[in-house]
């Protein structure tokens, strides 16, 4: 009995392998059809759940734009040439980033890319570290268009080797920036490191008064805390659960809501959930 399961097993394999074979052999057939065969290998126990996330998002990344995942400027971590050095080099260990867009006296002017790495050395250097010092560490800037399709973005990434792009709207103007982190995130979801788990616990006041950027990790209750709101904290522990009870589904970055007396932005997301909110006190214009 044992035998016959396991050669019907087999059959089942190979059947199924040998469809997903003829998908890809013949003619480009579209991405429903293979969704749905990827679906059908999750329900033989063919490939785990894990693996069909994986294969849907890197299917997907064709279809999805630069201008969908890019981080607004108000979230940019940038370093000012103005800047006196200790300011620069302060910014950067606070950031925790590895990569710096450089501004000249127009935020539009792209000097160039600063890595924290190229800093070390200045830790050695004798006297004082000079605005120069950093300025002749920049590496170029990588500038894209928000058009961009991140499949086509990604093999940018992997065969011209850099990690970050510049993305400028239809006036040349900067719009945002894209890492390969950002990219692949899309395609394997969240990737988190010590320094993500401690952002996301803490809500950021930004530059304009008023703003501040709210992780949707953060609990109900430190919201409530913070903004001394009253959202209920009985259905949902983050506030990212309630915001997708609101929209009735996973908002994409630009969707806005208002309700309880707050506006919320989403500044952050993958498809599958929502990373980070812009939240304002609601005014009456947001409320019509």
């Amino acid at each position: 009995m044992s035998e016959d399961r396991s050669g019907s097993s087999s059959d089942q394999q190979k059947s199924w392998f040998e469809r997903l074979a003829q998908a890809f052999h013949d003619e480009p057939r579209n991405r429903k059809d293979i969704i749905e065969l990827l679906q059908t290998a999750v329900k033989s126990e063919v490939i785990d759940r894990d693996a069909y996330s994986i294969a849907e998002g890197a299917l997907e990344v064709s279809e999805v734009q630069a201008r969908d995942i890019m981080i607004p400027p108000s979230q940019m971590v940038v370093i000012k040439s103005e800047d006196d050095p200790k300011t620069s080099i302060r910014k950067v260990i606070d950031s925790s980033h590895s990569r710096f867009p450089v501004v000249g006296e127009d935020s539009d002017e792209i000097l160039g890319v600063l890595l924290a790495k190229d800093l070390l050395p200045l830790l050695f250097k004798e006297g004082e570290v000079t605005l120069e010092d950093i300025l002749d560490r920049l590496r170029p800037a990588n500038f894209i268009p928000e058009s961009k399709r991140l499949n086509v973005l990604l093999n940018d990434f992997r065969t011209k080797r850099y990690h970050m792009a510049i993305v400028l709207d239809e006036y040349g103007s900067v719009s945002g920036l894209v890492t390969i982190e950002d990219v692949l995130e899309q395609i394997v979801g969240e990737i988190e490191d010590e320094t993500d788990r401690l952002e996301n616990e803490d809500i950021q006041a930004t530059e304009q008064e008023g703003i501040f950027l709210v992780p949707a990790l953060v609990s109900v209750e430190d919201f409530n805390e913070f903004f001394n709101a009253q959202l209920s904290e009985e259905e949902f522990d983050t506030i990212g659960g309630i915001i997708v009870q609101q929209f009735g589904h996973v908002p994409t970055r630009g969707e806005d809501i208002t309700f309880e007396g707050f506006h919320f932005n989403v500044v952050k997301s993958d498809g599958r959930r929502v990373k980070t909110l812009q939240v304002t006190k609601a005014t009456d214009q947001d409320a019509t």
